[in-house]
């Protein structure tokens, strides 16, 4: 007897030509043999995609005819195809062959569906690094032009045109400071200078300024700018499509966002639950991780609740919705998510916040300088010895280094200004399952009863019972097996009970594996096993030693009606977790916190092996929870980081100062962090320390590099008079030399050679442990 699977009524019901995709809904309207139309509904409402489809399908060599039709949101497409079905093109879409199946057309043209999406996104990436180069040519042509023009008899109308067409930017954006925002920006700053040094007659200055100027901004550009069109559908994790039951009894398929409150809703094993509600009837093990980060499957029944974005391992239920979309419990985090202050830190652009706060005091002491002096090249001079360039350029230019050094060493860092914040942190917080942990369940030990079994019998029935079974300790003790070189077993009849175990016939001995109660229920006493952690190797009648670690957990097996050991399991503790966090707390004095979903006791076990304050542990904590406790760290005044890997943690992941996820986490996590660990490896994270507090001091560094030339240069310019283009000179020189120091974090082999020593040791002293 096997576990409940998915009808056949439920099959057939499937609406054959529908599709709900990553991000794109359409489906098949009409289909004849080398005709199929498509119905959009994206196409109706955004104009770049359906110009963008249409040209991808045109440029596609099998497709021969496309019409589309906006108003209608559908596009009908000609193709040709081969009538063999045995062809090998039709073995998959992906084939560099021209021709396909006529069958396997409709999913292959499906997917160049979606991939206009993409292909969108590249398109307006690569539109913006070309307007950013746009914007450097026509001040390097005029620097060039007035260049030329010291030795070429160059007419100088042509050359102030030039200077001044590539002003107009600047004049634009000034412009719409003053009158838009009531502000003097920069921009502001850029345009007297170049006004008062061209009406000396003076054009190479201004447009060396422009050049430079506009070099640094696009830097600075680049290095703030974020992937968020990958992120814009934040809703795509809670699912796609749901089985509804009809008033007649039928089963119906249809997307999530068309179930409401009062639907009755069916999930079958391996499906993820669309929408929160109650469990009228069934009965399902369910894995919670991506909500509330547990690493255990819990066994949810009638009167229980489920919630949207947790994954049916096995069972079948029938859940009476109550929120849908973004009301439920995923949805509202996901919401909030959107509306946290996330742009704000990852966006804000330090290079320019400083250049502003310079633009008043440069201002008034020019204006002060040419009252005086009535020497209006000595206030061109003050204004281009503005000090704001070689910030401007330098940076950037360090923030974008020290960016490429960060991805160098596996760890993507998504803005300049995280990488500053990343620098000031004294506050880590961390998830636990799948951050400080494994996140996946593993057999660490089998004991058998004295002189009744071998331990390789034991394991050799145990995993040919829970063979198939998507349970995650069932998966781990048949890896187990496996890596122990054991021979998995037929297996012939069988009955699997959700949340307790599995009953099996293997080579003729009846098998039982599961909880205790479940041995119990099957008539197999276990005598002080019931209560395992009273247990210990003197007193149990079975010579076990069973006082194990609050955090390990017991798989009890019985065979023929006996009793006859035990499998010892745990989501171990990541290799480097130990060393990470000891060298976080001594080498950088930083308070670390333990924030999980998982229980009391399992998040105490995990906090004594790492030497967490107990007092800094906060356990049972669902997403908002999560958010609230980094809120109360910022109160405390407090820069706060944390690391999490699921969905449960991206609300918390949004409010602190800087967040941390990995390359192998969620989608929604890797969205929402500033600092991505793309090698999966917590050991990266102190490289990323390393490289934002080397980042700091080469800034601080630059800083002075900028200043100190022009601020000896600003007093000749006060006092005895200094050329605009002498002034030009100094000012771009020390910007240029800011700026070459900025690109210091490339030559860097290493931010921290003791990293790899520390933790390679610790992992090696700890696995032996």
């Amino acid at each position: 007897m096997t576990i409940a699977t998915k009808s056949e009524t439920a099959k057939q019901a499937t609406l054959q030509n529908s599709e709900i995709a990553a991000g794109i809904y359409y489906y098949v309207v009409h289909k004849i043999p080398g005709r199929v139309r498509f119905r959009v509904p994206l196409l109706a409402h955004n104009p770049d995609y359906a110009e963008n489809l249409q040209k991808l399908l045109e440029s596609d060599s099998r497709v021969l005819k496309v019409r589309l039709n906006r108003h209608a949101a559908s596009i009908a497409i000609s193709y040709q195809f081969s009538h063999h079905r045995s062809d090998r093109s039709c073995e998959s879409w992906t084939t560099t062959s021209s021709l396909l199946c006529d069958h396997l057309m409709p999913a292959y043209l499906g997917h160049l569906i979606q991939q206009a999406k993409q292909n969108k996104i590249a398109n307006s990436t690569v539109k913006a690094e070309k307007t950013e180069a746009n914007q450097v040519k026509l001040p390097a042509f005029a620097a060039i032009l007035a260049l030329l023009g010291l030795r070429l008899p160059i007419p100088r109308a042509i050359i102030a045109a030039t200077v001044a067409f590539a002003a107009l930017p600047i004049a634009k954006r000034a412009y719409a400071s003053i009158t838009k925002e009531r502000k003097l920006n920069i921009d502001c700053l850029d345009l007297i200078a170049i006004a008062l040094t061209s009406a000396q007659g003076n054009l190479l200055t201004p447009a060396l300024v422009m050049t430079l100027h506009e070099i640094g901004d696009t830097i600075r550009d680049r290095t703030a700018r974020v992937s968020h069109d990958r992120a814009a559908d934040l809703l795509e994790s809670l699912g796609h499509y749901a089985w509804v039951e009809q008033p007649n009894g039928q089963k119906k398929h249809i997307r999530a966002t068309e179930v409401k409150p009062g639907d009755i809703v069916i999930v079958y094993p391996g499906e993820q639950i669309p929408i929160d509600g109650q469990i009228l009837h069934g009965k399902a093990l369910i894995d919670q991780q991506k909500l509330t980060g547990e690493s255990m499957p819990v066994v949810r029944q009638p009167g229980q609740s489920v919630y949207a974005s947790t994954l049916v391992r096995e069972g079948e239920i029938y859940i009476l919705t109550e929120r849908v979309g973004i009301a439920t419990r995923a949805g509202a985090s996901i919401d909030l998510v959107q509306q946290a202050p996330v742009h704000d830190t990852r966006m804000g652009n330090y290079a320019a916040t400083v250049a502003d706060k310079a633009i008043v005091p440069a201002l008034v002491f020019a204006g002060i300088v040419l009252a005086a002096t009535r020497n209006p090249a000595r206030a061109a001079s003050i204004l281009t010895l503005d000090f704001v360039t070689g910030i401007r350029v330098a940076l950037p230019t360090t923030f974008l280094a020290a960016l490429h050094h960060a991805t160098r060493h596996g760890v993507l860092i998504r803005s300049g200004h995280a990488l500053e914040k990343l620098a000031q942190v004294d506050t880590l917080v961390f998830d636990k399952t799948g951050t400080l942990t494994k996140g996946d369940i593993e057999v660490v030990q089998v004991e058998t009863v004295v002189g009744r079994i071998s331990t390789h019998r034991l394991l050799e029935l145990a995993a040919a019972a829970e063979q198939r079974l998507t349970h995650p300790v069932a998966e781990a003790v048949v890896r187990y097996a496996k890596k122990q070189g054991v021979e998995i077993l037929p297996r012939q009849e069988w009955k699997y009970e959700i949340g307790l175990g599995v009953q099996a016939e293997i080579d003729g001995q009846q098998v039982v594996v599961g909880s205790d109660r479940f041995l119990h229920q099957c008539g197999i006493p276990l005598d002080c096993l019931y209560e395992p952690h009273l247990c210990n190797q003197a007193d149990c009648p079975y010579h076990l030693n069973c006082r194990i670690s609050a955090h390990d957990s017991l798989l009890y097996v019985g065979v023929d009606g006996e009793f006859q050991g035990v499998i010892y399991y745990t989501d171990p503790l990541r290799p480097e977790s130990v060393a990470v966090i000891r060298e976080l707390q001594t080498a950088y004095g930083m308070s670390i916190h333990l924030l999980t979903g998982d229980s009391q006791q399992r998040a105490i076990a995990v906090a004594n092996k790492l030497g967490i304050p107990l007092s800094r542990v906060h356990a049972e904590a669902f997403p908002e929870q999560k958010a609230e406790i980094i809120r109360q760290l910022h109160t405390l005044g407090k820069t706060v980081a944390f690391t999490g890997d699921g969905l449960n943690d991206s609300l918390a992941l949004s409010y602190a100062d800087v967040s941390i996820s990995f390359g192998g986490g969620s989608e929604v996590a890797r969205e929402t962090a500033d600092v991505v660990l793309m090698d999966n490896n917590l050991t990266s994270f102190l490289e990323a320390i390393a490289i934002a507090r080397q980042t700091k001091a080469v800034i601080q560094q630059n800083i002075g590099l900028a200043i100190i030339p022009n601020l000896a240069a600003l007093g000749l310019a006060t006092t005895v008079g200094l050329h605009p283009l002498a002034a030009t000179v100094v000012h771009n020189g020390s910007a240029i030399a800011a700026g070459l120091n900025g690109l210091r974090p490339l030559m860097h082999q290493d931010p921290q050679k003791r990293v790899e020593a520390i933790t390679s040791g610790t992992t090696e002293n700890f696995n032996q442990g």
